[in-house]
C-alpha cells in the first residue's frame, strides 16, 4: 500500500550542531532501503555535519534558505533552485548563511541497480534547475523540469524530476513496473488518487508508491501545486491505465524563469523504458 504522511508528523532530533534531523523515509516507512530520506533544518549561521559511503547515491536538494560548505574547494552559495550530487566518502560540514530547510536523499548499495558505479564513481555535482528546460505535457497544462537524469549525473540508479500542476490540472491514471518511488509536496495542495481512492495533499507530505500501484494527481484548487519525485531504480516501464493517454513532454525552449535554458531536451514521451538521450 501507498505511505502517505507529512513531514510535521515525524519527530526531528537535534544534533550537537543546533541542527534538527529527521528521518521521512527509511526501514520503518517502506518495506525496504531502495530509498531514504531526511529533512535537515539548520538555523542560521549553524551547522551540520555530512558524510557519504561509498556505494551510496547522496544528494542535497535546497528547499528553502541558503548555505555554503565549510571545507571543500567550492565556494558557492545554495539556493533553493539547487540540488547537490555528493562523491563518495565525502565529509563537508553545511553552514547555514539564513535558516535552511534541506532534503537529502540516500540510495544504499546503488550498485545492485547501476553496477556501471563500481568502475564510474559518482562526482561532486551542481545543478540549478531554475536554469534547465522546462517541458509542457501536451494533453494539460503541466510543466516539468528534470533534476537527475543519466546525462546530468552519469548514473541509471536513479531518476527525479519536479512536476509543477497549475489549478484545475489533472494527469492520467497510471502504475510503474521496476522502480518505487516517492514524492515530496513543495508548494500547494490538491488531491492524489491511489487505486482511485483521493487523498488530499499539502506542502511538506510524502507520498511512497511502491511498484505496480496505481496513481495520480489532481491540481482542485487556485494555486499551482508543485512536487518532486525520484525513482530507484532509474528505468522503468510506466502503464497506463483506462486507454488514457500517455503522458508525452513537449520543449518549450525556455528555463522557469523564461530566459535560455542551459540545455535543450527534444520532445519525448513517458512511455519507454529507457531516459531519452539528451535527458
Amino acid at each position: 500500500m501507498p505511505v502517505l504522511f507529512n513531514e510535521s508528523t515525524v519527530e526531528s532530533k537535534q544534533t550537537a550542531l543546533n541542527a534538527n534531523f529527521s528521518y521521512l523515509v527509511d526501514t520503518n516507512i517502506t518495506s525496504d532501503n531502495n530509498i531514504l530520506l531526511s529533512r535537515i533544518e539548520i538555523p542560521e549561521k549553524s551547522i551540520f555535519e555530512l558524510s557519504t559511503r561509498e556505494d551510496e547515491i547522496n544528494w542535497l536538494l535546497v528547499l528553502d534558505g541558503e548555505l555554503s560548505f565549510k571545507n571543500t574547494q567550492l565556494k558557492s552559495k545554495l539556493t533553493d533552485t539547487h540540488l547537490v550530487y555528493l562523491p563518495w566518502n565525502f565529509e563537508d560540514e553545511i553552514q547555514a548563511l539564513s535558516h535552511t530547510v534541506v532534503l537529502h536523499a540516500v540510495v544504499p548499495s546503488a550498485s545492485r541497480f547501476d553496477p556501471a558505479l563500481l568502475n564510474s564513481p559518482p562526482e561532486l555535482r551542481i545543478v540549478d534547475w531554475a536554469e534547465e528546460p522546462v517541458l509542457n505535457s501536451e494533453h494539460d497544462a503541466r510543466k516539468r523540469i528534470y533534476l537527475v537524469t543519466p546525462k546530468m549525473f552519469g548514473t541509471t540508479a536513479m531518476c527525479g524530476e519536479m512536476i509543477i500542476y497549475p489549478p484545475h490540472t489533472k494527469a492520467s491514471n497510471h502504475y510503474h513496473v521496476g522502480a518505487e518511488h516517492f514524492q515530496y509536496v513543495t508548494k500547494g495542495e490538491g488531491l492524489c488518487y491511489f487505486n482511485g481512492e483521493a487523498k488530499r495533499i499539502r506542502a511538506g507530505d510524502v507520498i511512497y508508491n511502491y511498484e505496480n500501484e496505481p496513481h495520480y494527481f489532481e491540481n482542485d484548487t487556485q494555486e499551482d501545486m508543485v512536487f518532486v519525485e525520484f525513482f530507484v531504480p532509474g528505468e522503468f516501464d510506466t502503464i497506463w491505465l483506462d486507454n488514457e493517454p500517455v503522458c508525452a513532454w513537449l520543449p518549450t525552449g525556455k528555463n522557469i524563469k523564461g530566459g535560455d535554458p542551459v540545455r535543450h531536451i527534444a520532445a519525448h514521451s513517458s512511455e519507454p523504458r529507457n531516459s531519452p538521450q539528451d535527458v
